[in-house]
C-alpha cells in the first residue's frame, strides 16, 4: 500500500526521543506498538495513556478539525478523487490498560478511484470523559472528573499528554531536540513512548502533571456536555482554532509545570502528589478573536518637518507593539518612537478589562506629533511603554523622550523601567461611569477622567467624558442630541463606506474655541448585513470621522493648525464580502487632518485625503497566530 504525503499542517509528525539503552524502552520512534508493525490488513491499535485510560474517546482525525467526525465524511485524494467514509473517522473507546483498536476496513479504496488511505498519515485524538473514563492506578481505577484531550503526530500510537506536547511543538514549528525553549528534563525524555511500561516515573508525573493543567483550560460548557447522560465523546463542541489553541498552550506552559514537578520531586518522581500541586491558571480566550498586534505611524514630513503635510511626504515616526496574555489580555504597549497616551482610549480599555476584542473598534488612533518621534525611533530600542496591572488596577506610563515636554510630560530617566512618569488608577462609579486618575510624578499633577459608558451616552466606541486637573474642570464632551440614521439610496447601499448616521456632540473648556469648529457631528456607519453564510445579521458600528480639540499638539513649533483636528478611518474595502461578521469594526487605516466642518449624512465616505498631519496603520493577528509567533 502506498503512503500519502502528509494532507494538511495538522499531519505534521514531530517526536523528542532520547536514544535509552534500557530493554523495557520501546523504539525510539514511537511508531511500533508493543513490537506489532501496522500492516494492512491488522486493526489500527494503540494505547491511550495518563495512567492507563480505560472507557476514553480515541479516533483517527481525517479531516484536521480535531473533533470527532460522524459521517458519511469525504475526503479528497491528491488526485482530486473523493472518498467517502460512511461510518465516519474510525473511531473506538479504550479498553482496560487504555487499549484500543479502530476499524480502518473504510480506509481501503478501489484502485481505480486511487491510493488506499494509510491511518498513519493522520494524527490520533484521545478525550477523556468526565464520570466515564477511568484512569488506572496503583490504588486501582479513578473515575475522571475533569475532561481533557490529547493527540498524537501521524503514525504514533501511543496518546499521551506527552505526545500531545510533541505533536504542537511540531505543529509550532520549534526545532526537535534541545533548545533554549525546552526544560532540559523534558529534552532528555522519549515523549512518544508508553512510559508507564517502561516505568518511567518522571515522565509519568509530568504527564499527569499536563493533563491536569490540559483539564483547567477545557471549557466547563463541553465538560457538562461529556458529563451528562449518554455522551459517548462524540460531541462536537471545539472549533478547530480552539482546538489549536489548547494545543499551544500546552507547549507555552509546558516548561513551568515542569519545573513545578521537579521542585515537588526532589528527585523521587515516584511519590509526588500531582493532585497537590499548585499549577499554573491560565485563562484562554478559545473564540480565537483578531486582536490588533501592531500599529505603524507616519507623523513627520519629509521635505520641510511641517505638519499637515502631503502623504507622499510623511514618513514613518514610531511604531507600536501590543502584547497580549493567552485570554487575550492586553498586557502592555511598547513603542520605538512616541506614542500618545490617550486617557479616553485608556478609559476604554478599562471599560473591558483589557479584553481588547470586546472593543468595536480596537485602539482608537492616536499619534503623537512631535519631531522628536522620529528622532527616536531612528535610535534602536523601545523608547515608550504602557505596562497593564490589571489585578491592582493600576497602568504605567514609562518615557525616555523629550515628545511630550510641551504636555508637562518630562522624562524621568534615560532608561524604561524605573518610576514611571504617569501611573493611572481606576474606579467604576454607579451610572457605566469609569473614573481613570493619572498621577503624575514631575511636576506632581493628578488628572481625572470620567468616562461615560452609559448606552445614551456611548456611539460607536465614542463616549462622552469630563476630564479634570487638581479637581478644576480642563474639558467635556456629551452628545447633544440622538442618532440621525440616514435613508440611504440604491446606489450607494451597498458601497465600501456609508455614512448612514451621525449622531451631534459638544466640547467645551478650549476657551478660546476655533471659530471654525462649530456643530460637531459624528458621522459613522450603522448598517446591517445578512451574512451570506450563516444568515444572521451583521450589524456595523464604525466611527467614520469626528472632530476634537487638542491645543498643546497645535501649539508645536512643526504642527499649522487652528487648533482643530478630526480623525478619519477606513475599513476593509471589497463589499459585503470582506466583512468579517465577527468583528466587522476593526480600522485598517486613520488619517489625522484639519477639522473639515459638517457634511451631509446618506453619502458614500470620501476618498482618503491627499494630505494629513498623521497616517495610523493597523495590523491585526488571529489571537492563535500571536501566540504561535510567540513560540517561534
Amino acid at each position: 500500500m502506498k503512503r500519502l504525503p502528509r494532507l494538511s499542517v495538522f499531519a505534521l509528525t514531530f517526536t523528542l526521543a532520547g536514544c535509552g539503552e534500557e530493554s523495557d524502552q520501546l523504539p525510539v520512534d514511537g511508531r511500533d506498538f508493543d513490537g506489532v508493525e501496522y500492516s494492512d490488513s491488522a486493526p489500527y491499535a494503540g494505547k491511550v495513556i495518563d495512567g492507563y485510560l480505560n472507557n476514553a474517546r480515541v479516533w483517527l482525525d481525517m479531516d484536521g478539525d480535531n473533533q470527532y467526525s460522524a459521517g458519511p465524511l469525504t475526503i479528497t485524494l491528491e488526485n482530486g478523487a473523493d472518498v467517502v467514509l460512511e461510518s465516519g473517522e474510525p473511531t473506538a473507546m479504550s479498553g482496560p490498560g487504555g487499549e484500543f483498536s479502530l476499524d480502518v476496513s473504510e480506509l481501503s479504496v478501489d484502485s481505480v478511484v486511487g491510493p488506499d488511505l494509510d491511518p498513519r498519515d493522520y494524527p490520533l485524538i484521545a478525550l477523556a470523559i468526565p464520570g466515564k473514563t477511568l484512569e488506572e492506578t496503583r490504588a486501582g481505577d479513578v473515575v475522571i472528573t475533569d475532561a481533557f484531550m490529547m493527540s498524537a503526530s501521524p503514525g504514533l500510537r501511543n496518546v499521551t499528554p506527552l505526545t500531545t506536547l510533541a505533536r504542537f511543538r511540531g505543529l509550532a514549528g520549534l526545532l526537535e531536540g534541545a533548545g533554549d525553549d525546552l526544560a532540559d528534563s523534558l529534552v532528555d525524555l522519549n515523549l512518544v513512548r508508553d512510559y508507564v511500561l517502561a516505568g518511567d516515573e518522571q515522565a509519568h508525573a509530568y504527564a499527569r502533571a499536563l493533563a491536569r493543567f490540559m483539564a483547567s483550560q477545557m471549557p466547563q460548557e463541553y465538560n457538562d456536555l461529556l458529563a451528562a447522560p449518554g455522551s459517548d465523546g462524540t460531541e462536537r463542541f471545539l472549533s478547530p482554532q480552539a482546538a489549536f489553541l489548547l494545543g499551544i498552550s500546552v507547549v507555552q506552559n509546558a516548561n513551568d509545570v515542569v519545573a513545578i514537578v521537579d521542585e515537588a520531586a526532589g528527585g523521587d518522581y515516584a511519590n509526588v502528589d500531582v493532585d497537590s500541586l499548585a499549577l499554573p491558571e491560565v485563562p484562554l480566550e478559545l473564540s480565537d478573536p483578531k486582536l490588533v498586534t501592531k500599529v505603524r505611524v507616519l507623523a513627520q514630513s519629509e521635505r520641510s518637518g511641517e505638519l499637515p503635510t502631503n502623504l507622499s511626504d510623511l514618513q514613518v515616526s514610531a511604531t507600536l507593539v501590543f502584547d497580549y496574555s493567552e485570554a487575550g489580555r492586553l498586557q502592555s504597549v511598547s513603542a520605538e518612537g512616541c506614542m500618545a497616551p490617550s486617557m479616553l482610549e485608556l478609559g476604554r480599555l478599562v471599560s473591558v478589562n483589557g479584553y481588547m476584542a470586546r472593543l468595536e473598534s480596537q485602539w482608537l488612533p492616536s499619534a503623537a506629533l512631535s519631531s522628536q518621534s522620529k528622532v527616536n525611533l531612528d535610535n534602536p530600542g523601545v523608547d515608550e511603554r504602557l505596562k497593564f496591572d490589571w489585578a491592582n488596577r493600576r497602568i504605567y506610563f514609562d518615557t525616555v523622550t523629550t515628545c511630550h515636554n510641551h504636555e508637562g510630560i518630562f522624562a524621568d530617566s534615560s532608561e524604561l523601567g524605573g518610576t514611571p512618569e504617569i501611573t493611572y488608577s481606576w474606579s467604576e462609579q454607579a451610572g457605566g461611569v469609569v473614573e481613570l486618575v493619572a498621577q503624575q510624578e514631575d511636576p506632581l499633577l493628578t488628572r481625572t477622567l470620567e468616562l461615560v459608558r452609559a448606552p445614551d451616552s456611548s456611539t460607536a466606541g465614542i463616549s462622552d467624558f469630563r476630564l479634570s486637573e487638581e479637581g478644576v474642570e480642563l474639558a467635556s464632551r456629551a452628545f447633544s442630541g440622538p442618532v440621525d440614521t440616514c435613508v440611504l439610496s440604491s446606489e450607494i447601499a451597498g458601497l465600501d463606506q456609508v455614512v448612514s448616521a451621525t449622531r451631534p456632540y459638544d466640547i467645551v473648556g478650549y476657551e478660546p474655541q476655533p471659530s471654525t469648529f462649530v456643530d460637531p457631528v459624528l458621522e459613522f456607519d450603522a448598517r446591517v448585513f445578512t451574512d451570506p453564510e450563516s444568515g444572521e445579521p451583521v450589524s456595523l458600528s464604525r466611527p467614520l470621522r469626528f472632530g476634537f480639540l487638542d491645543p498643546s499638539t497645535a501649539s508645536l513649533g512643526n504642527v499649522s493648525s487652528d487648533g482643530g483636528f478630526e480623525w478619519v478611518m477606513y475599513y476593509a474595502s471589497g463589499g459585503q464580502s470582506a466583512i468579517n461578521e465577527v468583528q466587522p469594526n476593526l480600522i485598517e487605516t486613520a488619517y489625522l487632518k484639519n477639522y473639515g466642518g459638517v457634511r451631509a449624512c446618506a453619502r458614500e465616505f470620501e476618498e482618503a485625503p491627499s494630505g494629513a498631519f498623521a497616517v495610523v496603520e493597523y495590523g491585526y493577528q488571529s489571537l492563535s497566530d500571536y501566540l504561535l509567533g510567540l513560540l517561534q
